[in-house]
């Protein structure tokens, strides 16, 4: 659709800026070339009231084989201009261009067309894009100023046209050079003039990925594959596009969470990025994890210390951990829930759960009964000193003193012996 809007704007710069070269002018007009006989002057009345571009073409290469010395030879580039740009010839009527500038460097409609082929051309070599450049920045620098035998009022309807592919043409320039920074402002140029184009969306998305702008390169790429309407991008281009900002929010974000909230809905409904676009990135959400969790252990610090050591016990070093830091070693107050006892009345033995409140996995074990009983779910607190434990199912088994139980009525409290006191892995 983009190539195509162009192309009809080309054709109507060429019916616009051609017609003084198809209109053919009398042989005895005072000031201006002499046909060289009748044969010229008809066999040019002949090439500028022929419709079809092919057989208009082979009329061209018979009056430059036969009058290669014409004083209409300005007349003849141009017709060979508009013909190839007829017939689809994007070289050809690049090579006719060039004959034209050769002769009148600020010839517009020349400039024109080299512009507009410059991506087309099946080669993007230095010559080529250095050629499209030159064209594209003397047009910007003289849109104020309509060209020869074109109308002020005719200009203002075919200016805006004129300057936007000016602009599309330097970003792809710079695209093509991998001038990342000038392509990015050269696009966004032609989407403030123009929104809604899948193709520059396209572009922008690298043009801001390789620049490391990853949040633009992510909006503009789900831009290219959500928008549908005039302009849009072709059905493989947009698919391919979502895909790369599904990857890239992915990888920036660290899941897909949000994808379709915070990217796809403001691209669907946004022409160029807004203002307040923000991705967070995956550190960016660690930590904020860290901070929450930093807060909730300052407030459960018994709790903070529990699930270091068992993640630190259930890692492949644990065992040697638990060897060297813990074992015989006085633990810091933890607390947990009852979870069962042995025996009922009088027990030597409490297993509580110290995580979560309901799964076992510290068990306290005592070298005398405790008094009475404990009720289940009875919250407790202690400082033992572990002897054993096993990873899966998790389990930590801890000698306790009575007197380092607390919570359970009915203590009898013999004399604590000393214990080393355990140092925490940092």
């Amino acid at each position: 659709m983009f190539r195509l809007q162009r192309a009809l704007l080309a054709l109507v710069v060429s019916g616009a800026l051609g017609v003084l070269a198809q209109q053919p002018p009398a042989a005895d007009t005072q000031n201006q070339p002499q046909f060289q006989n009748e044969a010229e002057y008809n066999l040019y009345t002949a090439i500028t009231q022929d419709t079809n571009p092919q057989t208009r073409l082979e009329k061209l290469q018979q009056w430059e084989k036969q009058f290669p010395n014409t004083a209409w030879i300005k007349a003849r580039r141009t017709l060979y201009l508009t013909t190839n740009v007829e017939l689809k010839k994007p070289k050809e009527a690049v090579e006719a261009a060039k004959t034209i500038l050769a002769n009148d460097p600020k010839d517009f409609s020349a400039l024109y067309y080299i512009m507009f082929y410059t991506q087309f051309l099946s080669s993007q070599s230095p010559d080529i894009l250095d050629q499209g450049e030159k064209a594209a920045s003397f047009l910007l620098a003289n849109i104020g100023t309509p060209p020869p035998n074109v109308k002020d009022a005719d200009w203002a309807k075919l200016r805006p046209e004129v300057e936007l592919m000016a602009h599309v043409n330097l970003g792809f320039i710079a695209f093509s050079r991998k001038n990342w920074a000038g392509a990015e402002t050269e696009l966004v140029k032609s989407l403030q003039m123009k929104p809604n184009n899948g193709q520059v969306d396209f572009w922008m998305g690298y043009a801001m990925g390789y620049q490391k702008k990853i949040p633009g390169s992510i909006f503009y790429f789900a831009r290219t594959g959500t928008y549908e309407g005039e302009g849009a991008a072709e059905p493989a281009i947009r698919n391919q596009a979502l895909d790369l900002a599904a990857k890239q929010y992915k990888s920036y974000h660290g899941s897909s969470e949000g994808f379709n909230e915070v990217v796809v809905a403001q691209a669907k409904t946004n022409a160029m990025m807004p203002p307040d676009f923000k991705i967070k990135t995956a550190k960016e959400i660690q930590d904020e994890k860290d901070r929450a969790q930093a807060e909730k252990d300052a407030q459960n610090p018994q709790l903070a210390l529990w699930k270091q050591l068992k993640g630190t016990l259930t890692s492949a070093e644990g065992a040697g951990y638990f060897n060297d830091k813990m074992k015989d070693a006085l633990v810091p107050t933890l607390k947990g829930k009852v979870v069962s006892m042995q025996p009922a009345l009088k027990p030597k033995t409490i297993v509580l759960a110290l995580e979560d409140g309901t799964t076992a996995d510290a068990t306290l074990k005592f070298d005398t009964p405790l008094a009475g009983k404990v009720e289940p779910g009875t919250e407790l607190s202690f400082e033992g000193v572990p002897q054993s434990y096993t990873s899966a199912p998790f389990m930590v088994v801890f000698n306790v003193d009575k007197d380092k139980l607390h919570g359970c009525t009915g203590k009898n409290t013999p004399v604590a012996p000393h214990h080393k006191t355990l140092t925490s892995k940092r």
